[in-house]
């Protein structure tokens, strides 16, 4: 297959180009090429009078940079016609540079060289230097507002107010506007250098062909500066009107904000779109046109044209309503109603921080918040088998700029502040002497800490303390919310995701719990109690086949987390002790379990006085900071009748103490009662 013909098209112009300024030209192909060089500079002026916005016209720092070495290569090309043919007429480089020299400024090489550099000014210091500044502050606010609006965009995408589609579009969009920027700003480079290179072909054309037509072609000085002269100056002119329209061209791109409609409409509309300014215009004119000594004819002729155009536009504005009256009014009798579908979806887990930590969750700027995060989620699919699910992050101006907040279904559930320029140096018991700075906790080990200055991690790390930055920290802020309100995470879509994962290994598993004999809300609830207790549900065959065993005989959700516990007693006992196989625990002494059996009877822990729950309360303290200082895990161990109920009662004030029961010990280890939780009387 042959490459198609636009593809050949710019590599075939870019080489032709660089051709003309080592191949010599015929005059006739000269004159053909610097009249498509002013054909191209003003389809280059029109294009970008009616672009909408910049990116209609993204393709211009190239055209910039092509159209330049256009004219540069001309130069040359002319250059050498005229330093070879000079001496034969006016017409040696063509009739186009002729023209130039003669017709447009009468023939007069001082008037031609005064106009030739006036040209030059307004191009280099006036046009391009402007449209150089504005090109560079608009890349410099496109760059700094890119997080902002990718973060917009995934907003809107989160809440469905845009799809997919149209999220990768601006996204694409974001980038081609930054990218755009960036290029204008160093292509407005390739004008300047232009005018500076054409000032020097000119002087290098004038000096050059004065030497040839008086050492070469015995010409006088005279006839010598007037020929060649004048080829020179027209040669500057042809050149330097293109690279005049085309910078004009370019300050216009870069100036010209979004819109919907083209320059000459928005012009029209906001410069004489309002008849009170013509007026108080004409009317000055007017003033001005009365004075004696000032051109009468000017000033009033002018200031009757605005009138006129005043009281035009006046009386269309008027009309204007009246036609569209009645469209109004249908409009506004039958308003678009409110349907389901406008009610944004709520995020399970977001992430919401101040202008300053953008940084920190843009994955553009490195984003070292994001990819931790994303590591303990995958820690926690890897300890829990429940894969939490994605954080969506925003940016929230209403918060302070160093804050963040972390949502639940909506609800703020956790919130802080990033001091700026530190970092959480935290003692984790082990620590020689203190650092001065301002407290602080760990938020995912509750550990306290001192904020110190980002220098100063060495120091700290010398002394024992663990240092942890700002990104670590906010994504130990959303690890600590994800592992605490483990079980709200696990809705039914991720039940359904698991059970759609364990039936392409054990289909069959599957089916004989649900539906067979569970509904999918019976086996939610099953797995949220686990996961409330801190045991993992990554062993999910074992899981499953207990749940398909028990199920036919027992549809209590209590019954069935019991069951499934002593099938998973090894995993659970394994993760309390590190694989131990001497278990130090504490022991429920016989009289308070027959006490709260007694209370309790056939309904359970509704039963229990408040005597007896502080007494327990308290018997649980005691018990826990024994077993703490002891060095052993603080775990409870009594008979399955009690222990979904003490677990209950003494999860909300004592979350590390765990609660197992003898059916989930296994054979193979050995017990050690090393404390006892016991009430006497009504006290501990």
């Amino acid at each position: 297959m042959g490459m198609p013909v636009n593809r050949l098209a710019v590599p075939l112009l870019v080489l032709l180009i660089l051709a003309m300024m080592v191949l010599p030209l015929p005059t006739l192909m000269l004159d053909v090429l610097l009249t498509l060089n002013i054909a191209l500079a003003m389809i280059v002026l029109l294009v970008s009078l009616n672009a909408r916005r910049p990116l209609d016209f993204s393709v211009f720092p190239t055209v910039l940079l092509l159209t330049t070495l256009l004219r540069l290569s001309l130069n040359v090309a002319s250059t050498r016609i005229i330093l070879m043919q000079g001496q034969t007429g006016p017409d040696a480089a063509g009739k186009v540079i002729e023209s130039f020299g003669s017709f447009l400024v009468g023939g007069n090489i001082a008037v031609g060289f005064v106009v030739f550099l006036i040209l030059v000014i307004i191009n280099f210091v006036v046009i391009t230097k402007g449209a150089g500044r504005i090109a560079e502050v608009a890349a410099r606010f496109t760059l700094d507002s890119m997080p902002g609006k990718q973060l917009a965009v995934d907003a809107d995408l989160n809440a469905g107010f845009i799809n997919e589609v149209e999220a990768r579009t601006r996204r694409h969009d974001i980038g081609r506007e930054a990218d755009f920027y960036g290029a204008m700003d160093g292509a407005s480079k390739f004008v300047r250098g232009d005018a500076v290179a054409g000032m020097i072909i000119l002087v290098v054309n004038l000096i050059g062909g004065i030497a040839i037509g008086l050492l070469q072609h015995n010409l006088g000085i005279g006839e010598a500066v007037g020929r060649y002269a004048l080829l020179t100056v027209g040669d500057g002119l042809v050149t330097q009107i293109p690279a005049l329209i085309i910078s004009t061209a370019a300050g216009i791109v870069v100036s010209r904000a979004s819109s919907e409609q083209d320059l000459s409409r928005e012009f029209s509309t906001q410069v004489f779109g309002q008849p009170h300014i013509l007026y108080v215009a004409a009317a000055v004119l007017a003033i001005l046109g009365a004075i004696p000594g000032t051109p009468h004819l000017a000033f009033l002729t002018i200031a009757a044209v605005l009138s006129a155009l005043g009281l035009w536009l006046a009386r269309r504005q008027r009309e204007q309503p009246e036609a569209e009256l009645p469209g109004l009014i249908e409009d506004s009798a039958a308003p678009v109603d409110v349907t389901w579908d406008d009610i944004p979806p709520v995020d399970v887990l977001a992430l919401e921080v101040g202008y300053r930590l953008i940084s920190l969750v843009d994955r553009n700027q490195g984003g070292e918040a994001l990819t931790r995060i994303t590591d303990a989620r995958r820690r926690f699919a890897t300890d829990m088998g429940l894969v939490v699910p994605l954080i969506r992050v925003r940016d929230n101006l209403d918060l302070k700029q160093n804050a963040y907040r972390i949502t639940l279904k909506g609800v703020d559930v956790a919130h802080g502040e990033m001091p700026s320029g530190q970092v959480l140096a935290v003692d984790m018991g082990d620590v020689l002497g203190r650092i001065e700075g301002a407290p602080g906790i760990d938020p995912l080990s509750g550990l306290g800490g001192v904020w110190i200055e980002a220098g100063r991690e060495e120091e700290a790390t010398l002394r024992g303390f663990v240092v942890f930055t700002a990104a670590e920290l906010i994504a130990r802020q959303v690890e600590q919310v994800f592992r605490q309100h483990a079980p709200e995470l696990l809705g039914r879509v991720e039940v359904q995701q698991l059970l759609n994962t364990l039936m392409r290994s054990h289909p069959g598993l599957v089916e004989d719990v649900t539906p067979r004999h569970l509904p999918l809300t019976s086996v939610q609830a099953v797995l949220q109690q686990l996961i409330s207790e801190n045991v993992s549900i990554r062993d999910s065959r074992t899981l499953f086949e207990t749940l398909a065993a028990r199920a036919p005989n027992s549809q209590s959700i209590e019954d069935l987390v019991e069951t499934v516990r002593a099938a998973l007693g090894r995993s659970i006992v394994d993760r309390l002790f590190e694989g131990s196989n001497e278990l130090h625990v504490i022991g429920l002494a016989a009289a308070t379990e027959t006490r709260l059996l007694n209370e309790m009877g056939d309904e359970g822990e509704a039963l229990l006085s408040p005597t007896t729950l502080d007494a327990l309360n308290e018997a649980a303290e005691r018990a826990v900071a024994e077993q703490e200082h002891a060095g052993y895990p603080p775990v409870l161990l009594t008979s399955p009748s009690l222990r979904a109920i003490l677990s209950r009662l003494l999860r909300r004030n004592y979350p590390q103490l765990a609660v197992v029961a003898y059916a989930e010990v296994p054979a193979d280890k050995t017990v050690q009662v090393n404390s006892e939780l016991a009430i006497i009387g009504g006290h501990a």
